[in-house]
Parts: C-alpha cells; sequence; structure tokens
C-alpha cells in the first residue's frame, strides 16, 4: 500500500549525528509494499528489538486485515463474496467509517470503491501483476459496465460488520499508511517513548523534540518527476503529514499525462492543474485520506473544501511559469514565516 508521493527527512546529518552519539535510535523494514522507519530518542538501553517486534506486529495486523495485495486478508475474502454483511477486524472497521464520513462530507468525491475501475485503468494489483505493454485504456463501454460494481451508497456498517448491497470491492490504500502510523504512535507512547519521528510509506507523524530541543524537520518534496527535491522545510511535533501528487504514478497517452487517481464521477483520470497535496493534520490517518480526497477535488475545489472544513493543506499546481504554490488559512496559521 505504497503512498502517492514522497517526503523527506530534512537536515538529515544532524539525525545521523544524533544516531553516532546515541541519543537517536533508528529502525526500519519493509512493509505495505514500500518501507517504515522509526527513528526515536532512547530513554534506556535494550529498546530497540522491543520496540521493532511491536511495530512490526501492528503493520503485520494490518496487513492481514485490509491488504489488497494477498488472498487470505480479511478484505480479500469481503471483496470476493457476494452482497451480505460479514464480521471483520477494528482495523478495517475504522477504515471504513472514516471512508464513509469523507466521503458524505465531498459529495462522492473520495471513494474506496473504486477498484475495478483502478484496475481498468492499469493502476490496480490486477494490473501490477501484468505487463504494461498489455494494458489499454477502457472504453466508454466498458466503464459503463463497472458502475453497477462501484459506489459508496452500497457500502454500511451494522455492528463489528461490514456490508455491501452490490458486488463491490473496497480499498483502504489511501488510508492505511496513516492509521498504521497513529496505532505506531500509541504503540511507542505506551512504551515511555516521547520523542519520534514515524515514516511508513512516505507519510510521517512527528512528537516531541530532537535531543537538543530541536524539532524534527521534514520536507515536502516538489513534484518533480525525475529528481527530489523539497519544495519546502517545516517542523513537525505533534502533527501527521500526508502527500498525495500524480507525478510518480501516470503514464503518457498520446501525449497526455493519465493520473493513477481516478474521478469517481466520470471513472477517467483526474486533469486538473493540481500536481500535489500536502496535508497537516494531528492523525495521520485524516491526513492520508483529506490528501487523496483533495486531490482528486483539483486546485479549486480541494482549496474551497479545506477552507470549509480547517484543513490545514499545501497545493502545488502546474502553470506556465512552473509550478504555483497556495495554501488554506489553516496552513498558514501553523507555519506563519513558511517553515
Amino acid at each position: 500500500m505504497p503512498a502517492l508521493s514522497r517526503l523527506c527527512a530534512a537536515a538529515l546529518p544532524l539525525l545521523l549525528t544524533a544516531c553516532q552519539s546515541g541519543q537517536v535510535v533508528k529502525f526500519s523494514g519493509p512493509t505495505m509494499g514500500s518501507s517504515y522507519t522509526i527513528s526515536y530518542v532512547a530513554s534506556g538501553n535494550g529498546q530497540t528489538a522491543v520496540l521493532q517486534q511491536g511495530v512490526e506486529e501492528i503493520l503485520a495486523d494490518i496487513d492481514q486485515a485490509v491488504s489488497t495485495y494477498r488472498d487470505d486478508s480479511a478484505l480479500a475474502r469481503f471483496n470476493a463474496a457476494p452482497p451480505g454483511c460479514m464480521p471483520m477486524p477494528p482495523v478495517a472497521m475504522a477504515l471504513a467509517t472514516h471512508a464513509m464520513a469523507l466521503a458524505q462530507s465531498s459529495e462522492g468525491a473520495f471513494d474506496i470503491t473504486l477498484l475495478p475501475v483502478v484496475d481498468a485503468w492499469g493502476f490496480g494489483p490486477k494490473a501490477a501483476a501484468n505487463p504494461v505493454a498489455s494494458w489499454s485504456a477502457p472504453s466508454d463501454e466498458q466503464l459503463a459496465a463497472l458502475r453497477p460494481l462501484i459506489g459508496m451508497q452500497h457500502l454500511r456498517i451494522e455492528g463489528d460488520s461490514l456490508c455491501k448491497d452490490a458486488p463491490i470491492q473496497i480499498d483502504f490504500n489511501s488510508m492505511a499508511a496513516g492509521y498504521a502510523i497513529d496505532r505506531i504512535a500509541d504503540y511507542l507512547s505506551s512504551q515511555g517513548i516521547g520523542n519520534f519521528l514515524i515514516d511508513v510509506t512516505g507519510e510521517m507523524r512527528g512528537e516531541g523534540l530532537k535531543p537538543g530541543g530541536a524539532p524534527w524537520r521534514i520536507g515536502i518534496e516538489a513534484p518533480l518527476e525525475d529528481t527530489r527535491q523539497a519544495q519546502k522545510i517545516i517542523a513537525l511535533s505533534g502533527q501527521s503529514i500526508s502527500s498525495s501528487g500524480d507525478y510518480r504514478q501516470y503514464r503518457e497517452v498520446g501525449g497526455e499525462r493519465q493520473s493513477h487517481l481516478i474521478d469517481p464521477h466520470s471513472l477517467r483520470p483526474v486533469t486538473h492543474r493540481l500536481a500535489s497535496v500536502s496535508v497537516i493534520h494531528p492523525s495521520a490517518m485524516q491526513a492520508d485520506g483529506l490528501s487523496t480526497l483533495l486531490m482528486v477535488l483539483g486546485p479549486e475545489r480541494g482549496l474551497a473544501y479545506a477552507e470549509q472544513h480547517a484543513i490545514a493543506a499545501l497545493f502545488i499546481s502546474r502553470s506556465e511559469n512552473g509550478f504555483e504554490t497556495r495554501t488554506s488559512r489553516r496552513f498558514a496559521a501553523l507555519y506563519p514565516d513558511g517553515n
């Protein structure tokens, strides 16, 4: 479940120096088709092995519950089942509840039932298993045939069960990394760790401070296709950040860019000029879902939604002169000096 775009750790030499002095400890590993990294200020010896085991148990629990890349996950069984209700793990219930709230507040712009459409456009798990040469854009008739198989109106919650009244398939990839970060943050706090930076597939959450009282600082990546550089450096303490963009996952067809992000109303890739959006929020799950939602809405409707809901968001759009940056009022209030 990789993130749609990347954030990068700023002032990396400072982190490495801290590691050498024994003040900051880092561990990492693979997850969700990408990787995770935990940096924390150690409060005693011998913590790392225990913490890493706890973190990886959380990630394994989430993967077993909601992965779309394994046939034995709870979500895979739900997607393969006929219409009806099925008891689901707390992970899936929490993500479904949040997804339904985002869908309602955005008039359907956020939709986790688009898996067949994403596959049809060559960006889903089925397409990933096939060579690119075998892919072609779906026809109007093929998209029309998928209409009965999608739609958040077909999804509901009854107690601890997830229910569907049509053969829909759901995909939590737009929120799962953020959910994982929140779970890991709660776990680290329960272990007496109060100063840490969590990175799961490029989504991040920072708590407390680094040794010496400096904040965790991260770079919001510029939406460049052939290089990685920071567009903006910000401090991250008590906040999470998620970025979504179309500059890593896309294809060129007939000279036109086709984004991996699908508009639920047209069932086609979004075509606006928004290249990336970053959301700051105390909850990484909230930031993760909101960054995808705002990216689908585009530069104008996305900014209007962010203002209406007091969301801290940074929008980077393509223009004739390169890139244009705009921020919501909430983002400007959090970072009045731009960092």
